[in-house]
């Protein structure tokens, strides 16, 4: 979920189009309680103590926040140590994929259709969720769909083994600590058994995946039972997804979120403002030509909205409203978020996506990667250099489009990259 990288949810998600459980029993099975692994060498970021040192300090936090000496009981014999969890943080990667691809995967018609489906069969909670949140079914469904595609893939490791162990590790350790914590409460508030949490290696949990600390702040119990189970209830999650939704992420009621559109193919268009970070009325892109992906106008009104161009000009066009904000909290991955609005749309009975009328262009890793390389000497943040467009990249694309006099439309091609090889330093901008 939201506090997870962008780079560890892109990934998450990619792969839960194609894993499935072995059977719903098997999900259901109580993991055994793993043996500890060699001892970790001692963590630079904890003075050196052991891990059974910090583990013993780590209790003692949690019981000064009010954890019961039972609920530390029960969770003990799954506070092990595991190097593979902390191999798999360090060595997360993401592949470099074009919107249309991956959200051709993720927004496939049979999660379109589940989607309404499940709105239809728990009707009753989402009209509750609605009403109390504000949220639409459809926003909601569209999350439960990508995140576990309904609660098929939850993930099967033991949830309190992959926390503790990242909060040993020194790479976010504060962040882990406080997590481990928030889910020994879950157990002592009698929401789920130490022995029923397993969820992704990251620690997520439910069909949603709350990290913990967002499931002790917004889980609700829909189903009346006095639990909050966000792995089993159907009722729960939802529910509890409209909560943090309208409350952690601020979703604004009765408002759109994301909708697709056409923008003129003209050179002149104001390629530039096509950006999260500016917004117009929708007058306004009316104004400069930009109409519905069917041809319909906008409406002649001061809306604000963002263009949205996830794949530069060629591509796709969408506004993006204020409530697209709760997307890009959900998860930065502009990728992601995108194709999780997209399929909140299509839940919603929209069309299917516009295809672009000839393939878009996309540079490959490496001559992205040497993009990023060129666009660091020339003064630039772009994050971490590694092959992806995140949103740095993207912003530092626009700016040398400018410079260079080419449609700032944020997406790098080879012409851009040909113009900076022969441009050793842009320090000047």
């Amino acid at each position: 979920m939201p506090i997870c990288s962008s780079a560890m949810r892109l990934l998450i998600a990619a792969i839960a189009a194609s894993l499935l459980l072995s059977s719903s029993a098997s999900a259901q099975m109580t993991p055994a309680p793993a043996r500890p692994a060699a001892s970790p060498r001692a963590a630079a970021c904890h003075n050196g103590q052991s891990f059974d040192r910090f583990l013993a300090d780590l209790k003692q936090q949690a019981a000064a926040a009010g954890v019961s000496q039972r609920a530390l009981s029960e969770a003990a014999p799954y506070l092990v140590y595991d190097q593979g969890i902390v191999n798999r943080d360090r060595g997360q990667r993401v592949f470099g994929q074009i919107f249309t691809e991956f959200a051709g995967r993720m927004a496939a018609p049979y999660r379109m259709q589940q989607g309404q489906e499940r709105i239809r069969t728990h009707a009753a909670a989402f009209a509750r969720a609605e009403k109390e949140f504000g949220v639409p079914p459809a926003v909601i469904a569209a999350f439960w769909g990508l995140e576990s595609d309904f609660g098929a893939n939850m993930g099967t490791l033991p949830t309190l083994r992959s926390l503790v162990s990242l909060a040993y590790d020194c790479r976010r350790s504060e962040m882990f600590q406080n997590e481990t914590i928030a889910a020994l409460k879950i157990i002592d508030r009698g929401d789920l058994a130490a022995a029923e949490m397993v969820g992704s290696w990251a620690g997520e949990l439910g069909q949603t995946q709350f990290l913990p600390a967002h499931y002790v702040n917004y889980a609700v119990d829909y189903d009346g039972d006095g639990r909050r189970n966000l792995l089993r209830s159907a009722p729960d999650v939802i529910g509890s997804t409209a909560n943090y939704i309208a409350t952690g992420l601020k979703w604004r009621r009765g408002e759109p979120w994301l909708e697709e559109v056409r923008a003129p193919a003209a050179a002149n268009f104001p390629w530039d403002q096509a950006d999260l970070t500016t917004q117009l009325p929708r007058a306004k892109w009316a104004q400069l030509g930009v109409t519905y992906a069917d041809g319909r106008a906008l409406p002649n009104d001061n809306l604000p909205a963002s263009l949205l161009l996830p794949m530069g000009r060629t591509g796709p066009a969408f506004l993006a409203y204020a409530n697209f904000a709760a997307y890009t909290e959900w998860n930065n991955s502009l990728i992601y978020s995108t194709t999780a609005g997209y399929l909140a749309s299509r839940i919603a009975g929209a069309a299917p996506m516009r295809r672009p009328a000839v393939p878009v262009a996309q540079l490959p890793f490496n001559e992205i990667k040497e993009l990023q390389q060129l666009l660091v000497r020339a003064g630039f943040n772009v994050g971490k250099v590694d092959g992806v467009l995140g949103q740095q990249s993207r912003s530092a694309v626009k700016a040398m489009q400018v410079k260079y006099g080419l449609p700032a439309d944020s997406w790098p091609t080879a012409e851009l990259l040909a113009r900076m090889r022969g441009t050793p330093r842009a320090a000047n901008l």
